[in-house]
């Protein structure tokens, strides 16, 4: 995988990598409150054996302090210094304990020698410090045998430390933090890559046209405006009856209607049948709005409800839900007599499903249906809103007597295995598949959407038209709220 398949990936996941980001900072947070505060001190001893009457002495004399100071580098752990130093402090932990507090450093080519201590407090740390060096000290006279100061010969000369440290060494909060933010991202990062293993859900259009060869011809963005509050009925994206945020829906469909003109330019599909894998994944509102999107272009259009188990399309434009397809495939009347027109969008008819039949299978996959279609083909494109693929076959038996299907699924919310099944039936009945639209996908994913990216409008209730003001094309104009723009 490349990097930006990487990055999707994490974008996909990015609230429980978010989580164990914060997980870890939280962690290293809490381990420097709980964490007890270790303050370090030390001293220091010179190490020097007597005056030389000459330089030639003198330079031998260092020669020789700076030997032996590397040789009492580890003398200074000993246990019986430690147990001189518990006496002096008058401290109940054991020499070996305080041992472990202490570190002996002789900088390189010097006649000096380190003594760095630590404790719970810093003047707990100086009083070990110095106390060692003390020791150390009389350690030395008694082992170079100049513990009179009228002897000459090697001996230490203590330089203590007098300023309790103040800040603790220990913990580390800025690296703690830093390392925790640093384990929150790469469990983030295992998490995320363990969840796109299992996690089924179709986010890409790369991942769909990969794995299942089909292209995505729509990418329809999550929009409120879409339905209206006060009621289950449908405000058409497309008509600009919305507000600003309806824009880049409303664009989506009409790179949609584009896609659909330029699939096949010497037989361009007439009728299209709409269909999803499930119930919710917003068929009949892609399939009103594309509708609308094509007659607003200048194409006549017949928009039918098909599913004749669970019709919508009538109720959501508030029109009349009286008799319709049904009724016309017995007989009772002609198409005509109950076709409507949309009262927002010239062009635009609607045939309602009629009364819910028994057999609704048998009727979408009768001659009468087909030779319905084919007669209001003729005069305008016919988008059929059909029933879900999985739960019914009435889409798939659709597809037969159309151009082709577009599958609409739910971006984040379809599994892959929903999909393929979807696509299988329309195979089996030897139907043709024209494209994925993929629904209520999240801003930013796949790219962004054209609407966003090159305009930004404005509504203006008082005019009935809306302002584009300028974005990356650097201009802008005024057009009529049902005015085309591609």
């Amino acid at each position: 995988m490349e990097f930006k398949d990487y990055v999707r990936i994490m974008r996909a996941h990015w609230v429980g990598v978010l989580v164990l980001v914060a997980l870890g900072v939280l962690a290293a947070a809490g381990y420097n409150l709980s964490a007890s505060k270790v303050y370090e001190a030390s001293a220091s001893g010179f190490f020097s054996s007597g005056k030389a009457a000459n330089p030639g002495l003198a330079s031998q004399a260092d020669q020789y302090a700076k030997s032996r100071a590397t040789s009492y580098v580890s003398i200074a752990k000993g246990l019986d210094i430690a147990t001189a130093v518990q006496k002096d402090l008058g401290v109940t932990t054991s020499p070996s304990v305080l041992a472990s507090e202490v570190s002996v450093t002789n900088p390189d080519n010097t006649v000096l020698i380190s003594v760095t201590a630590r404790a719970s407090t810093g003047q707990a740390a100086i009083d070990l410090a110095n106390a060692w060096a003390k020791e150390l000290a009389a350690k030395v006279g008694v082992t170079e045998g100049t513990t009179d100061a009228s002897k000459h010969g090697l001996r230490l000369t203590p330089s203590l430390s007098t300023d309790a440290p103040t800040t603790p060494v220990l913990p580390r909060t800025k690296v703690n933090l830093v390392l925790g933010l640093l384990v929150g991202l790469m469990l983030g990062f295992v998490y995320a890559l363990i969840r796109k293993q299992f996690d089924r859900r179709l986010r890409s259009t790369e991942e769909v046209e990969k794995q299942f060869g089909v292209p995505v011809i729509g990418l329809v963005p999550q929009s409120s405006s879409m339905r209206q509050a006060d009621s289950n009925a449908l405000a058409l994206a497309v008509t600009g009856a919305g507000s600003s945020s309806s824009a880049s829906t409303a664009e989506a469909f009409r790179k949609l209607r584009t896609n659909l003109a330029f699939m096949d330019v010497d037989h361009p599909p007439r009728i299209i049948v709409v269909t999803s894998p499930k119930q919710s994944d917003g068929k009949s509102t892609v399939a009103a709005n594309l509708a609308a999107a094509i007659a607003i272009g200048g194409q006549p259009v017949t928009l039918i409800d098909g599913d004749l188990r669970r019709p919508t399309v009538a109720h959501s434009l508030e029109m009349v839900d009286g008799a319709g397809l049904t009724d016309v495939l017995v007989g009772r009347v002609t198409a005509a007599e109950v076709m409507q027109d949309h009262p927002d969008v010239p062009g635009l008819r609607v045939l309602a499903s009629g009364a819910i039949p028994p057999n609704p299978s048998e009727l979408l996959g009768s001659q009468a249906m087909r030779t319905l279609i084919t007669d209001l083909a003729k005069d305008a494109m016919v988008i059929i809103d059909a029933p879900p693929l999985l739960p019914v076959t009435d889409a798939a038996v659709l597809t037969r007597s159309a151009d082709g299907a577009i599958v609409v699924i739910t971006h984040g919310g379809t599994l892959d295995t929903e999909l393929t099944v979807s696509l299988n039936h329309i195979s089996t009945v030897h139907g043709r598949t024209l494209g994925i639209v993929f629904n209520r996908m999240r801003r930013g994913a796949s790219g962004g959407f054209y609407g966003d990216a090159y305009y930004r409008y404005e509504y203006q209730a008082e005019t009935g038209k809306r302002k584009l003001k300028p974005g990356r094309a650097g201009r802008s104009r005024t057009q009529s709220a049902g005015t085309p723009t591609g």
